[in-house]
C-alpha cells in the first residue's frame, strides 16, 4: 500500500508539472501596462542612469541651477514645451479620432483622384486646423494612414501652421496697419505647401517613411470598439511624439542662451545674408507659428523680405519640427523634406517680398 501510494503521489506531482502554471484570469496574456517596444533593461538603465546623475550632483549642491544662463535656459525650455503642448494634444486627439471614427474613403472621396490636383486643395484645407506645427505632423501622419496620398498629406502639413485664421490674425495685429504682410504670408506659405507637394510627387520614395506608414486605410477594424482604438491611438502618437518635443525645445532653448544678441546686430545690415539668417533663426529659436509674428514685428533692423522669411519659414521648419517628423515618418525623411522646405520657403518668400512688401 505504501508504494502504490508513493506511486499515486509521484503521479500527481507530473501531471501538475506538465499542466504548467496556472492561468490568470485578469490582463491578456502578453498585455503590459508600458508602451510597446520599451524593454525593462532600458528602463532600469536610465532609472540607473539618473540615480547614479542625482548621486554625483548631490553632494555638490544646486548652486549650478541658479546660475543665470542655466535659468534661462530652464525658462525658455519649458515656455516652448508648454506653449507646443495644447497644439501637441490637439493634434494626437485629432489624428486617433480620424483614425478610429471617420470611414476610410472619406478623404479619397473629398480630394481630387489626381494627386497633382489634390495637392493644392489639401494645402487650402489647412485653414480649417487652428493650431501650431506641433498639431499637423499626428494629423498628417494620421491622413496617410487613412489612405491619402502623402504628396497632399505633406502639403497640409505644410500650411496648416501658417495659413489658419488664428496665425493670419496674430500677423494682423503685429502688423497694424500693414496687410500686404498678412498677405505675402498667405500666398507664400500656400506656394511653398504646393511647391513641396509636386516635389514629392516628382522625387519622393515612400521607402523614406517608416514601414507603419506604408500601410493603408489601417482605421477602424470591426468587431472593435472605436473608443478603445481612439484610446490607444491617441495615448500611442502622444507619448510618441511628446519626446520629441522636449528634445526639439531643448535645443532651441540651448541656442538662445548660447548665441549673443550681438549676432542679430551683424547681419542686420546686410539685405544678401539677413533673409537666409532669419531663416536659420526661425528654424533655431522654434516659436510656435501663434506667436512668431510679433517676434518677427520686433526685429525691427531688418527688411520686411527678411522678416517674411521668418514668418514663412517658422512654423514649417524648426528643431521642434524636425524631431517631430524624424520621430513620426523617419529620419530618412526629416532631414531631405525639411532641407528642400527651407530652400523653397525662402525661394517663394524673396519673391513674394519683393512684389509685395
Amino acid at each position: 500500500m505504501e508504494k502504490t501510494d508513493e506511486r499515486a503521489g509521484v503521479a500527481r506531482r507530473m501531471t501538475a508539472v506538465s499542466a504548467g502554471p496556472p492561468v490568470r484570469r485578469g490582463r491578456p496574456s502578453g498585455a503590459r501596462w508600458w508602451p510597446s517596444g520599451v524593454r525593462w533593461w532600458r528602463l532600469g538603465a536610465v532609472l540607473s542612469a539618473a540615480a547614479g546623475a542625482a548621486a554625483v550632483l548631490g553632494p555638490a549642491g544646486t548652486r549650478w541651477l541658479e546660475h543665470p544662463a542655466v535659468e534661462a535656459w530652464r525658462t525658455v525650455c519649458l515656455a516652448i514645451t508648454v506653449q507646443a503642448l495644447p497644439f501637441l494634444l490637439l493634434g494626437t486627439a485629432l489624428s486617433g479620432a480620424i483614425n478610429a471614427f471617420v470611414p476610410a474613403g472619406l478623404f479619397t472621396r473629398v480630394l481630387p483622384k489626381r494627386p497633382a490636383l489634390a495637392v493644392p486643395v489639401a494645402g487650402v484645407a489647412g485653414a480649417v486646423l487652428p493650431g501650431c506645427e506641433c498639431a499637423s505632423v499626428p494629423v498628417a501622419s494620421g491622413l496617410i494612414r487613412r489612405g491619402v496620398p502623402p504628396a497632399a498629406a505633406f502639403a497640409f502639413l505644410l500650411s496648416a501652421p501658417a495659413v489658419n485664421p488664428v496665425v493670419l490674425t496674430a500677423t494682423a495685429v503685429a502688423f497694424p496697419g500693414n496687410p500686404a504682410m498678412v498677405a505675402a504670408r498667405l500666398l507664400a506659405s500656400l506656394t511653398t505647401a504646393a511647391v513641396m507637394g509636386w516635389l514629392w510627387l516628382w522625387l519622393g520614395k515612400e521607402e523614406w517613411l517608416r514601414p507603419l506608414l506604408r500601410h493603408r486605410h489601417t482605421g477602424h477594424r470591426p468587431g472593435h470598439s472605436r473608443w478603445t482604438e481612439f484610446r490607444l491611438g491617441f495615448r500611442h502618437d502622444f507619448l510618441h511624439a511628446g519626446g520629441f518635443l522636449v528634445l526639439g525645445a531643448m535645443a532651441a532653448a540651448t541656442f538662445n542662451v548660447a548665441v549673443p544678441g550681438a549676432v542679430l546686430d551683424t547681419f542686420s545690415g546686410s539685405p544678401w545674408l539677413s533673409v537666409p539668417f532669419l531663416a536659420g533663426l526661425a528654424v533655431l529659436l522654434a516659436v510656435c507659428s501663434e506667436a512668431d509674428a510679433f517676434v518677427a514685428a520686433s526685429l525691427t533692423g531688418f527688411s520686411p523680405t527678411a522678416r517674411l522669411a521668418f514668418l514663412v519659414v517658422g512654423p514649417m521648419v524648426d528643431l521642434k519640427l524636425i524631431a517631430l517628423q524624424a520621430g513620426t515618418f523617419g529620419r530618412a525623411f526629416a532631414w531631405r523634406f525639411c532641407t528642400a522646405t527651407t530652400v523653397v520657403a525662402v525661394v517663394a518668400s524673396v519673391l513674394t517680398g519683393g512684389a509685395l512688401l
